[in-house]
């Protein structure tokens, strides 16, 4: 897909945002001259409306087949030869394809980077978990924009400074000086909980040699696991899975996250989006993204700033320009709830700093033809886990009174 393909597809987007605005502008004019506004007028500004995500989805469609990033994950070992890391996925297909195991299990441990785990079944050959990785990746608006990292137990520990240790100015090369305050020293384990994906299929359609089993493997992991994964780091209660954002306590506490309130119930509000932005201290707003689902961004492209009369939201009108809203980029999150009375529908936050998440090297798979007949299955584990480390770097809005 070329660059220019890319740029006309931008040009869709800016077009039909020009068109979105003159509309509103004339629902907003009939609100005030009749109280409401037709309802031709508000068809019309719908389906642009709906129009905007669909050519926004597509530039970032097309962009991430152009800028897929590489990302690490289980790999051959650096002293084998190119025949032993042949033979190992041979027996691999081998062993999905038929049950065979021969020698699949040394041969793992000859080739590739990682040991056996006790919990039986066998890793995924590098191509495949590369390939789901970068899936799963590309799926996730949270990876996108968290601090991830790979660790080879099942936990990480990461270390708070809740207060920075605090200095004085020295009046003069004699005068005395106060004693500084220590910082608060505190440690969140994330731990690495086990994803499990089932992907069935008959033996008939297992045995079609036209058929790349790899390929169909993977692509149904990577959807499962990034499916479950993004739910998680939004809602999950930290459970056997990860915490996600939305499972804070409110407050201003270490463990909670602030909530800010829109000022009307069920609604997004210019005001309400404002305020919550500047509730960020300016060292996490300079990097901050807004989290939200596709029904809020809808909702808030209508929204004017009061006092300028200039729309809050802004397409992304170049080539890997994300929208904006305020001058910060949006990432939207299907997984956010939907406007409603009391809902956390937004999120606001350097997610750099404040979530960490936390991936085990390796996805197992176990092959299982016995539980399901005529289907076999395919047990696949991997370990990931997720936390907010920085609570303060994250504020959320409420859509209440």
């Amino acid at each position: 897909m070329s660059i220019s393909t890319i740029t006309r597809k931008v040009d869709d987007l800016g077009n039909a945002w020009e068109q979105f605005k003159e509309l509103n502008d004339r629902r907003l004019r009939e609100i005030e001259k009749k109280g409401s506004a037709d309802a031709v007028t508000i068809d019309h500004l719908n389906k642009i409306n709906n129009a905007l995500d669909n050519y926004k989805s597509r530039v970032d469609s097309l962009e991430v087949v152009l800028n897929r990033p590489m990302m690490g994950g289980m790999e051959y070992k650096n002293n084998i030869s190119h025949e032993t890391a042949i033979e190992h996925k041979e027996a691999f297909i081998n062993y999905v394809r038929k049950g065979i195991e021969g020698d699949l299990s040394h041969l793992e441990k000859k080739a590739l980077s990682s040991g056996s785990d006790a919990d039986g079944g066998y890793l995924l050959t590098p191509n495949m978990s590369g390939a789901i990785a970068k899936a799963v990746f590309e799926t996730s608006p949270m990876r996108k924009v968290a601090s991830i990292v790979t660790v080879s137990t099942d936990q990480l520990d990461v270390i708070q400074d809740n207060d920075s240790a605090a200095a004085a100015w020295a009046s003069s090369e004699t005068a005395s000086v106060s004693d500084s305050n220590s910082p608060t020293i505190g440690k969140v384990v994330i731990t690495a909980h086990e994803l499990v994906a089932q992907p069935k299929a008959t033996q008939r359609l297992i045995d079609d040699s036209s058929i790349d089993i790899e390929a169909w493997l993977t692509e149904k992991l990577a959807e499962i696991f990034s499916r479950t994964e993004n739910t998680a780091f939004i809602s999950g209660n930290g459970s056997g899975k990860p915490k996600g954002i939305l499972a804070y306590g409110a407050g201003t506490a270490s463990d909670e996250i602030e909530q800010v309130n829109s000022g009307s119930a069920g609604a997004v509000t210019s005001d309400g989006i404002i305020k919550l932005f500047y509730a960020l201290k300016d060292e996490y707003a300079q990097n901050a993204n807004f989290f939200m689902n596709r029904a809020t961004v809808q909702a808030i492209r209508l929204l004017k700033e009061s006092s300028t009369n200039q729309y809050l939201w802004q397409p992304g009108l170049a080539s890997g320009q994300p929208d904006s809203l305020l001058g910060v980029p949006v990432v939207m999150a299907s997984d956010m709830p939907v406007p409603a009375n009391n809902s956390l529908s937004i999120a606001v936050g350097d997610f750099k700093r404040a979530y960490q998440i936390v991936d085990r090297t390796g996805i197992r798979i176990l092959r299982d033809p016995y539980t399901e007949k005529p289907y076999v299955k395919f047990y696949t584990t991997k370990r990931v886990g997720g936390e907010v480390v920085l609570t303060e770097a994250i504020k959320i809005l409420k859509l209440a009174a």
